[in-house]
């Protein structure tokens, strides 16, 4: 203890003057004033929050389910979402086709022959209850059942029919995957064979087998070339032997028909010569004497030749009756005719 000259100890606190008493009032009271402008803040924080967790926007894609104290209540369309904080939980569901990506995996077919296979799966909610309620985790398992569904559907396929039907192939692995998650609220839209690789071996038989099947394919394409060549070749010498034919035909035709009417021109002739003689003769009235002095000028031209038979006519009576008739002029010389008389 430290004492002053009068005694008194320094250390003792002097009394408080009005001025310094007043100066404490006022920073216990600042102090009070700043603690109510904290609990304001906070409490208007508090609000905000609440109102925020209170309002809730679902989006035109989604739907929302209500759940009153963890137990499902109603479900929300697209739009603003009341609910009570605390009391109340919202769960957003997508509604948008998604995809899954079935990652490649190895599968053997009916024939024993080992494939490598991935897929692509599309799929649409379509209750949102459901899909929220009856499965923990949809993607997981529709993955895990696409991959089962795939061995089943290509295990019953031979390795030929596996590379050449994936229509097939999509069209029964979605009836199967519709058919599983109709439970779970899902609609399977598609689902699409991304690739389908045989082993190494089989492929590079399956290129060999291909190049052999193009050399085929040519080879029956020359042949046909040249078979049609043969056939256009053939048809066009037929075609050339028919006209040739034709052509002689005609013109066999014609010099048949220019010979017919020929003779028939000089048939005309002859019968034009015979009848302008035979009007002469029978104009003249010629005596049966002059007549067998014509015949026999004719037997002698007949005679004068170099031929050593002589035909003669049937006629052996008529040709004796003649012969004596001229004799009969010879001894008659009366009754021969003169000169110049045809009467």
């Amino acid at each position: 203890m430290e004492l002053t000259a009068n005694g008194k100890d320094k250390t003792a606190r002097a009394p408080l003057s009005f001025s310094a008493f007043q100066l404490l009032i006022f920073q216990k009271g600042g102090i009070m004033t700043g603690g109510i402008l904290v609990l304001l803040v906070v409490i208007v924080f508090a609000v905000i929050i609440f109102i925020s967790s209170m309002v809730n926007i679902v989006q035109q894609h989604e739907k929302g389910l209500v759940e009153t104290l963890g137990k499902y209540s109603r479900t929300e369309e697209p739009g603003i979402v009341i609910i009570v904080p605390f009391f109340q939980n919202l769960r957003k569901v997508d509604m948008r086709e998604q995809v899954i990506d079935v990652p490649a995996q190895s599968v053997i077919t009916k024939d024993n022959a080992t494939v490598v296979v991935d897929a692509i799966i599309y799929f649409q909610i379509t209750d949102p209850f459901r899909v929220v309620y009856n499965i923990a985790n949809f993607a997981i398992a529709a993955l895990k059942l696409a991959q089962t569904n795939l061995r089943n559907v290509i295990g019953e396929m031979e390795l030929d029919s596996t590379l050449t039907s994936r229509e097939k192939i999509n069209t029964q692995l979605r009836f199967v995957m519709d058919e599983a998650t109709d439970k779970w609220g899902v609609k399977v839209t598609r689902v699409e064979i991304q690739r389908i690789e045989p082993p190494r071996d089989i492929t590079d038989s399956m290129s060999k087998q291909m190049k052999a099947e193009r050399e085929k394919r040519a080879n029956i394409l020359e042949a046909e070339g040249l078979r049609q060549a043969a056939i256009l070749k053939a048809e066009g010498a037929k075609q050339a032997v028919i006209l040739e034919a034709e052509a002689t035909k005609e013109k066999q035709i014609l010099e048949a028909t220019g010979e017919a009417e020929a003779i028939r021109k000089v048939a005309e002739a002859e019968k034009y010569k015979i009848e302008i003689v035979y009007n002469a003769i029978h104009e003249g009235r010629p005596t049966n004497d002059l007549i067998a002095i014509k015949y026999l000028e004719a037997l002698e031209k007949v005679a004068d030749g170099q031929a050593t038979k002589i035909f003669l006519p049937l006629e052996t009576a008529g040709v004796t009756a003649s012969i004596g008739g001229v004799a009969e002029l010879f001894k008659d010389p009366a009754k021969m005719p003169k000169p110049g008389i045809g009467k």
